[in-house]
C-alpha cells in the first residue's frame, strides 16, 4: 500500500512482499469439483472389480485389464448420473 507524501517516514521499512510467480492468484482449477468427483468414484470401482478379478482368476493381467475395462466404462455413466 502506498503511503502519503505528507506522512512522515517509517522508522522500519517495510519488508518486500512474497515474490512475483507470474500467475493469477484466482486462477482456474486443474480439474473440476464434478469431473474429479467422477474419475475417483471410476477409479474406486476400477480397483473394485480388478481386485475381484484377481481374487477369482489369480491372474495379474486379467485383472488389470477388468479395472481399466470398469473405469473406462464407468466414466460416462457416472458423468450422466452425477450431472
Amino acid at each position: 500500500m502506498p503511503r502519503d507524501p505528507q506522512s512522515p517516514a517509517p522508522a522500519r521499512p517495510e519488508p518486500p512482499g512474497p515474490p512475483s510467480t507470474g500467475l493469477p492468484s484466482d486462477a482456474p482449477p486443474l480439474l473440476s469439483v464434478h469431473a474429479a468427483v467422477v474419475f475417483l468414484a471410476a477409479g474406486f470401482i476400477g480397483f473394485i472389480m480388478g481386485g475381484l478379478v484377481f481374487l477369482s482368476e489369480t491372474s495379474v493381467p486379467k485383472a488389470v485389464a477388468a479395472g481399466l475395462g470398469s473405469f473406462g466404462l464407468s466414466v460416462p455413466v457416472l458423468h450422466k448420473l452425477i450431472g
